[in-house]
C-alpha cells in the first residue's frame, strides 16, 4: 500500500477511535481534582513505593470518574516534618507525589476518593477513602488538593525465605524484617524516624497454637530488624512480624511461614 494510502487510513481509524469514546454530558464543565496521599507521622506516597492507586467514584451513580497512580517525590522533609505547621500552609511542594485528573461535570456531584497503597509493596497496602462535593468548574486544587492520610508501616520479610524448612531440631530459627515508613522513609536509631521508637515483635504460632513472642531489635542496617527463635517441636509455624509506634497507634504486620521438622 502506497505511504499516503497508510496514512489515510490511519487518520481514518484515529477519528473512528475519536468518535466511539464517550462524549462529555451536555453543559459540562471541566474541573481539575488533585490527590495526594501522605503517610502517617511521614511524607508522601509517591513513584518510589509503586504510588497509591487512587479511584475517584460518584457515590449515587457508582460510577467511576477517574482512576490512576500517584506519582512523584516524597516532599520536602523540613516542610513536612520540622517546620511548624500554620494555617493555610500547604505541606507539598511542587515534586511531591499526586494524582491529578479532569473530571467532566454538568451537575455538582458527591465523590468518593478511595487511596489504597502503597501500590509496589501489596502485601503492606492498606485503604482509606472520604467524600466530599464537588461542583462543575470548581476546581479541588488549591493547597495540598484534596489530601488522604495513609496509616501503616511497609513491613517485607527478609527471613525466613517462603517455604523453609528446618531441620535438625531443636534448631534456632532467623526472624528478619525490613520496617520503613509507607513513603519508605527509612527507619534508624537516632534518625528521624527513630527504632528506639518502634516496637517490632513476632507472634509466633504452631499448627495454629500460640507459642510465644520474639522481639526484633534494629540489626545495625537502616530499617533492618531481626530476632531468633529457639524451634523445639516439628510443625507449621507462622510468625506474624508487626511494627508499631504507641506514640501514634501507627501499624503494621507481615507473615512469615515456615515448616520445622525431620
Amino acid at each position: 500500500m502506497p505511504r499516503a494510502a497508510r496514512l489515510s487510513a490511519a487518520f481514518a481509524a484515529f477519528l473512528a477511535l475519536l468518535a466511539a469514546l464517550p462524549a462529555p454530558p451536555a453543559g459540562a464543565e471541566p474541573t481539575h481534582v488533585t490527590v495526594r496521599v501522605l503517610a502517617r507521622d511521614a511524607k508522601f506516597v509517591g513513584t518510589a513505593m509503586g504510588g497509591v492507586r487512587i479511584t475517584l467514584t460518584d457515590t449515587a451513580t457508582g460510577q467511576v470518574l477517574a482512576q490512576g497512580l500517584t506519582a512523584g517525590g516524597t516532599g520536602d522533609t523540613d516542610r513536612i516534618m520540622r517546620r511548624p505547621r500554620v494555617r493555610g500552609e500547604a505541606l507539598s511542594s511542587g515534586d511531591a507525589a499526586a494524582f491529578s485528573a479532569t473530571l467532566d461535570l454538568a451537575e455538582p456531584r458527591r465523590v468518593r476518593v478511595t487511596a489504597e497503597g502503597p501500590a509496589g509493596h501489596p502485601g503492606s497496602a492498606v485503604r482509606v477513602s472520604a467524600e466530599q462535593w464537588v461542583v462543575p468548574g470548581k476546581d479541588l486544587t488549591g493547597g495540598d488538593g484534596w489530601l488522604l492520610e495513609l496509616p501503616g508501616f511497609v513491613v517485607d520479610v527478609v527471613a525466613p525465605a517462603p517455604g523453609a524448612h528446618v531441620a535438625g531440631l531443636p534448631a534456632r530459627v532467623t526472624l528478619d524484617a525490613k520496617v520503613t515508613m509507607m513513603c519508605g522513609c527509612p527507619i534508624e536509631p537516632g534518625g528521624l524516624w527513630d527504632a528506639d521508637r518502634y516496637e517490632v515483635r513476632a507472634l509466633v504460632r504452631r499448627d495454629g497454637t500460640p507459642a510465644g513472642k520474639v522481639p526484633l531489635a534494629y540489626a545495625g542496617t537502616t530499617s533492618r530488624f531481626s530476632g531468633s527463635l529457639r524451634v523445639a517441636a516439628p510443625g507449621a509455624y507462622e510468625a506474624l512480624i508487626y511494627a508499631y509506634d504507641p506514640a501514634t497507634g501507627n501499624t503494621g504486620v507481615a507473615r512469615a511461614v515456615f515448616t520445622a521438622g525431620p
